[in-house]
């Protein structure tokens, strides 16, 4: 069976929905609906019949253009149940990261694609996806459509934005010149964007969600020669990178143990086991807070064995934190 062009495919899936709609009334309806000639739509209609084997038929003065068997479907989409089943779920997995960008029109491209399908099988994958599967993100974001999208035009076509960025830990907002090299999103629900920040006068990543406004401006970049998002991203530790690498070393007790051996936590990372069971975990890393939130999450069962100004900075938590409990007295 021959291949319809892409321009012919988006057609056909646009005709086939308004006769099923009942309103294909007329050759020159559909010309018009569809801003082409009579002629391109007589020849989609005789494709429809003679190469996709519709059953299409039309009635003069009356309904127009309608199918005799109304279960039959393009045949279009090369798309198993399985492969469809999978788009779902991505886009149920998308919805769990609020604000996803692109979750609405994913969901719209999935409605387009099921009425190609038979109503059951539908019904059936609905209802294993909305009944059987769910989909937890933990703390939720609130991330703006419209500056994503600007910030992938500007990705792609190299152009300088300025923004209003809120910076959390100074609780205030700046106005930042910046080219944005690459999108990172971490974790599935923390999206960042990688580029050259114009007032640090160095690579920086921004959280995407924290942008209040955004503009894209007719200024063209070229990225810093050398820079690979790859090799950049490889060094950071979870979403921390800047300065030098430098060894940190941690050691983790038998009872938590099992779950440092089971992830890739970096790519520089070493493992050395112990005879009781423990280890210590050694890699490189640019910046040392966000390993010092990630270490005091396993509380007393990890000891940061070095750098030394990695020690003190968990110690001073560590005594900011006894200072707010030590009054506290448990409940009887």
């Amino acid at each position: 069976m021959p291949m319809p062009s892409a321009r012919q495919f988006e057609r056909l899936m646009r005709m086939d929905e308004w006769i099923r709609s009942g309103q294909a009334r007329s050759i020159g309806q559909l010309a018009q609906k569809l801003e082409v000639s009579p002629r391109t739509i007589s020849t989609d209609t005789d494709f429809l019949r003679d190469q996709l084997k519709a059953p299409l038929e039309f009635e003069r003065g009356g309904r127009g253009w309608y199918y005799t068997d109304p279960q039959w479907r393009l045949p279009l989409v090369p798309l198993s149940e399985g492969e469809l089943f999978a788009l779902v779920l991505g886009s149920r997995m998308l919805e769990a990261a609020a604000g996803a960008a692109y979750s609405q029109e994913l969901q719209s491209a999935i409605d387009r694609l099921v009425r190609r399908m038979p109503d059951q099988t539908w019904a059936d994958l609905q209802t294993i996806v909305e009944e059987r599967i769910q989909f937890g993100s933990g703390g939720l974001i609130d991330l703006n459509p419209e500056v994503w999208r600007k910030l992938t035009e500007a990705s792609q076509a190299n152009r300088v934005v300025e923004m209003t960025y809120f910076t959390a830990s100074r609780n205030s907002l700046s106005t930042r010149k910046f080219n944005p090299y690459l999108l990172y999103v971490y974790r599935g629900t923390n999206p960042y964007a990688i580029g050259y920040c114009h007032q640090r006068k160095e690579i920086r990543y921004f959280r995407v969600d924290r942008i209040r406004g955004l503009y894209l401006s007719e200024e063209r970049f070229e990225r810093e020669p050398g820079f690979s998002a790859r090799e950049y991203l490889n060094l950071v530790f979870q979403v921390e990178a800047g300065g030098q690498p430098q060894p940190v070393a941690v050691r983790f007790n038998a009872k938590v143990a099992p779950y440092i051996r089971e992830r890739r936590w970096h790519r520089t990372q070493q493992i050395d086991e112990h005879g009781d069971g423990s280890l210590t975990l050694r890699m490189e890393v640019p910046g040392l807070a966000e390993v010092k939130r990630w270490v005091m999450g396993y509380g007393g069962d990890a000891v940061i064995e070095e750098p030394a100004e990695l020690v003190a900075m968990i110690s001073q938590e560590i005594a900011k934190m006894a200072a707010h409990y030590h009054q506290v007295r448990p409940s009887l």
